[in-house]
C-alpha cells in the first residue's frame, strides 16, 4: 500500500490517524485467492495497515509483512492485538531488496504495492524469486485506465500497471490469471467507488 514515488512521510501523515486509511477488511481478491490455499509461510509487501496481513494470520498463516512507514506498522501491530494475532512486521525500503530469500515462501501479496518502472522490475523478481516451488503470487493494483477516476492509487500513468508489465515481470513464474476489471471499491476512506484494477495470480512450477 505505501510504496511508491511518494516519500515516506506523505505515508506516515497519511497513517497517523487513528482511522484506518484503507480500512481492516482485507482486498477482496487477495482474500478470494488467499482461501483457496492451505496455510503456509506468507509475505505481504507495502502492507501498510495490516488489513490483509491480519485476516491471513487469522487463517492460519504465518505472516511476514513490511513496509517502509513505522506509521503503517504501528497501526498493522494495533489491528493484530485487537484480533488475537501475531505479525512479523518489518519497517523497510523494498526497494533496497534486503527482504529477497530464494525460495521462502508459500504465498506473496502485492496489494497496491505502486512503484516507478525500474524499481517495479526489480521488486516483483525479487518477489518471483522467494517463491517457493509451488507458492503463489498474487497482485492487484490500478491499471492507467484509473486516471481520472476518483476512487485512490497514483496520479502518474508511470505508476500505473498494464498486464504486459506483469506478464513481463514475472515471466520466471507461470501466469495463471492476468486481467484487467472494473470494480467498486469499499476499502476504507482512500479506496472508495469505481475503479479499474489488474489483477494477476501467479505459481512457481
Amino acid at each position: 500500500m505505501s510504496a511508491s514515488s511518494l516519500p515516506v512521510e506523505f505515508w506516515d501523515a497519511r497513517y497517523e490517524s487513528e482511522q484506518y486509511a484503507y480500512g481492516t477488511e482485507p482486498n477482496a481478491y487477495f482474500r478470494q485467492q488467499l482461501n483457496r490455499l492451505p496455510p503456509g509461510r506468507l509475505l505481504l509487501l507495502a502492507e501498510g495497515e495490516g488489513r490483509n496481513a491480519v485476516y491471513a494470520a487469522r487463517q492460519g498463516w504465518q505472516v511476514t509483512a513490511m513496509d517502509f512507514s513505522h506509521e503503517a506498522r504501528a497501526k498493522a501491530q494495533r489491528l493484530a492485538v485487537a484480533q488475537g494475532v501475531h505479525l512479523d512486521y518489518q519497517v523497510t525500503d523494498l526497494m533496497a531488496l534486503s527482504w529477497q530469500q530464494p525460495g521462502a515462501y508459500d504465498a506473496i501479496g502485492l496489494i497496491y504495492a505502486h512503484l516507478p518502472p525500474m524499481a517495479r522490475w526489480a521488486v516483483h523478481a525479487a518477489a518471483a524469486a522467494s517463491l517457493a516451488p509451488g507458492g503463489h503470487l498474487m497482485l492487484e493494483a490500478f491499471s492507467p485506465r484509473q486516471l481520472g477516476l476518483s476512487s485512490g492509487g497514483p496520479k502518474a500513468a508511470e505508476l500505473l500497471y498494464e498486464l504486459a508489465d506483469l506478464a513481463s515481470d514475472f515471466a520466471a513464474l507461470r501466469v495463471l490469471y492476468n486481467q484487467e476489471a472494473a470494480v467498486v471499491l469499499h476499502e476504507g476512506a482512500f479506496h472508495a467507488g469505481p475503479a479499474r484494477v489488474v489483477r494477476l495470480l501467479a505459481t512457481r512450477p
